[in-house]
C-alpha cells in the first residue's frame, strides 16, 4: 500500500481527497500543524505527496524546497492559483505535476496513480530519519541541519544512524565500537572520540551544538 502525504489548509477539500485516495487503496496522512510540515514528512516517509501553494505560517512553494533538499519523492501540487506563473514556479522548485482546482477526485487519483506507477516501477526511495530538525538522508548518507546539508563521513554517518534508531537511548561506546566492526568500518577508543567530536563540530557550525550528548563513562545520546 502507497503513502501520500497530503499538505491541503482548506479542511473540506482536504477531507474529500483523503476519502477518494482511500477508496483507490491508498494510505493517506494529513498534515494539521503546519509548523511540523517536515516531521511529518520524515515520520509517515509518503511516497508521494499532495501539496497546495496557499498554507499557513509558509506557502507550498517553501515546503518543496524543503523536501526537496531531503528527497526525491514525488510532489503533485493542487492550487486554485492555476495560472501559468505559479505552474511554472512549482516546476522549477521540484514539483512533479499541477493540478488547477475545481478538479475531478477520480482524475486526481489516476494522475497519482500513474505517477506512483512511473516512480517505483524500478525499486523505492531510500528512508529518513528525523529527530529534533535535524535529518539523516540514507539516500548519500548526509544530515541537514535548519535547511542546510551536511556531508557525513561513512564513519559518521554510521554513528548517526546508531544514535537516531535509539534516539531517547543512551548508546555505549562498546556498542558504537561493535556497531562499526559489524559494518567492516574498524574503529577503536581514540578512533570513536574522534569521529564523534567531528561530528560535533559540523552540528555547531550548522547551528545545533548540543545534540549529542556525552553521557561520562558510559557512551552517548541524542539531546
Amino acid at each position: 500500500m502507497y503513502r501520500i502525504l497530503v499538505v491541503e489548509d482548506d479542511d473540506i477539500i482536504c477531507k474529500e481527497m483523503i476519502k477518494n485516495l482511500i477508496k483507490w487503496d491508498y494510505e493517506v496522512e494529513a498534515v494539521t500543524d503546519f509548523h511540523k510540515v517536515m516531521t511529518l514528512f520524515v515520520s509517515f516517509e509518503p511516497q508521494l505527496v499532495l501539496m497546495d501553494i496557499s498554507l499557513p505560517f509558509y506557502n507550498g512553494f517553501y515546503w518543496c524546497t524543503e523536501m526537496r533538499r531531503v528527497s526525491q519523492v514525488p510532489i503533485v501540487f493542487v492550487s486554485s492559483a492555476g495560472d501559468k506563473m505559479n505552474a511554472v514556479m512549482a516546476m522549477n522548485m521540484g514539483a512533479d505535476d499541477f493540478i488547477t482546482k475545481p478538479f475531478d477526485l477520480d482524475v486526481l487519483a489516476a494522475k497519482v496513480q500513474a505517477l506512483i506507477r512511473r516512480t517505483y516501477s524500478f525499486g523505492k526511495t531510500a528512508p529518513l530519519l528525523e529527530y529534533n530538525g535535524v535529518i539523516i538522508n540514507f539516500a548519500d548518507s548526509s544530515m541537514q541541519v535548519n535547511g542546510e546539508k551536511v556531508d557525513l563521513t561513512k564513519n559518521e554517518f554510521r554513528i548517526m544512524q546508531q544514535l537516531f534508531e535509539n534516539r531517547g537511548k543512551i548508546v555505549t561506546r562498546e556498542e558504537m565500537m561493535k556497531h562499526l566492526w559489524n559494518s567492516e568500518c574498524f574503529v577503536d577508543d581514540n578512533t570513536l572520540s574522534v569521529n564523534v567530536t567531528r561530528i560535533r563540530r559540523k552540528l555547531e557550525e550548522a547551528g545545533a551544538g548540543e545534540f549529542i550528548v556525552t553521557k561520562k563513562g558510559i557512551g552517548y545520546m541524542l539531546g
